[in-house]
């Protein structure tokens, strides 16, 4: 006869559930600046996100919903001006954020807008941006966009010395004077920056050493010669970095013109200014790279004296003025672990969910924006904030602390001004795009 052990299973067969390990918390990146709250709701420019998104639901959006802050924008670029020397203007990257509302408020902040396709040409227009304020960036452009833009006056950044045969093949063929540039991959990029777009092999811009041949040539054609574009990188924090690239940049423009023997009318010094996505990074201090190119900008080479200067930033002009917001759809328990499950997703933020050029997955900063109360107060719980696709990869937030949230209750994403809508699958799974909305 079998007695069973009293130290192991129960007589009645069944085995003891093993104890629930509750996960820890993990970061988040900090919020920005410039939100506030009307009776712990989060509130833009002091309306609480409830209205608004009751306002975009009277147009048949709902959520998910993009809200960007119209004061906010112009805050910024105002600090910036206040920031960089008189004599550097300011181009907006409209891949950034390219939704028609803030497009035309950008339009009438900025000096110039700068566009990677065809189709940013025909918005950037629509938006009522005159052709003479427009650059055209980018490899691979088609012979119809060059053409649109040749014919417009567009400045063209040119990439290479074949996409410059064919500009000044349509230029002619069109009895068109036409605007060029040409983009520089220069021998260095911005240290730490995000995305490297400068130094070694590269298919964005001509090879330095290459350069002043090309130049002699546009000058020799009788094209108008509009001088150089150089972007080494994008989404830099350190603001020592990016002092010694526009030192670095200055020079190299200095160099190539001397070598090829012609002006420069313009120089582009690129953008890389980056913004505080994750835990443990700081806002970049903009006074201190504002001081720093006057500083060189007072001892110019002679081959700069004359030379007109701008920056060229998409997502620290915009990326902090737009907060994505979500419905939690159902709070659901698996594990030992808490998941709110919302109506958006990687497919309108495909950066937030870690995979926009991010190796490691780190979280955004995120609050549940209908009980936005200072952190502490009130019960908290962790809770891994996910959305609505059936992959394991639409993972908003991971393991974040938050106030107990329950259906019904809507998640704000900050940092979703820049590269959300336009550059997240929205057709995927057939979700359709969000609303967006201009404050």
């Amino acid at each position: 006869m079998n007695i069973p052990d009293s130290s192991g299973p129960s007589s009645s067969g069944s085995v003891a559930a093993a104890p629930v390990v509750r996960p820890k918390a993990k970061p988040m990146g900090p919020i920005p600046p410039g939100f506030g709250a009307v009776d712990g709701v989060l509130a833009i420019d002091g309306v609480p996100v409830t209205r608004l998104v009751e306002q975009a639901a009277k147009n048949g959006r709902d959520t998910p919903l993009f809200v960007y802050s119209a004061a906010m924008l112009t805050a910024r670029v105002a600090g910036l001006r206040a920031a960089l020397p008189e004599r550097v203007a300011i181009h907006y990257a409209m891949k950034a954020n390219p939704f028609p509302p803030l497009l035309a408020l950008m339009g009438t902040l900025v000096d110039g807008l700068d566009i990677a396709s065809g189709g940013e040409l025909a918005m950037a227009r629509a938006a009522g941006v005159e052709p003479s304020r427009i650059s055209f960036a980018g490899p691979g452009k088609r012979d119809a966009e060059l053409e649109t833009a040749i014919a417009a006056g567009v400045t063209l950044n040119l990439e290479s010395e074949a996409e410059a045969a064919r500009a000044l093949a349509i230029a002619e063929r069109l009895g068109v004077v036409p605007r060029l540039a040409i983009r520089v991959n220069p021998d260095f990029d911005i240290k730490g920056s995000g995305m490297k777009m400068g130094g070694g092999a590269k298919q964005f811009g001509l090879d330095a050493e290459r350069v002043p041949a090309l130049a002699r040539q546009i000058v020799d054609s009788g094209a108008e010669w509009r001088g150089f574009h150089i972007f080494a990188g994008s989404q830099a924090l350190d603001a020592g970095a990016l002092i010694e690239t526009q030192a670095r940049t200055l020079a190299l423009a200095a160099r190539l013109a001397r070598e090829a023997g012609v002006a420069v009318p313009h120089l582009n010094l690129g953008g890389g200014f980056g913004i505080p996505y994750f835990s443990g990074d700081e806002a970049l201090d903009v006074g201190r790279i504002g001081a720093a190119l006057g500083g060189e900008l007072a001892h110019l080479p002679d081959e700069l004296r004359d030379t007109r200067f701008c920056v060229e930033l998409g997502r620290w002009l915009v990326g902090e003025a737009g907060v994505y917001l979500t419905r939690i759809i159902e709070r659901k328990e698996s594990h030992g672990e808490v998941f709110l499950i919302t109506d958006g997703g990687l497919h309108h933020q495909l950066a937030a969910s870690g995979h926009f050029g991010t190796v490691v997955r780190r979280n955004y900063p995120l609050a549940i924006a209908t009980r936005f109360a200072p952190r502490g107060a009130g019960e908290m719980e962790v809770a891994s904030v996910v959305g609505c696709l059936c992959t394991p990869l639409d993972r908003l937030a991971e393991k974040c602390e938050f106030p107990i949230a329950k259906a019904g209750d809507l998640v704000a994403v900050f940092c979703a001004g820049a590269y959300g809508a336009s550059a997240s699958p929205a057709s995927f799974l057939g979700q359709g795009p969000a609303g967006e909305m201009l404050v």
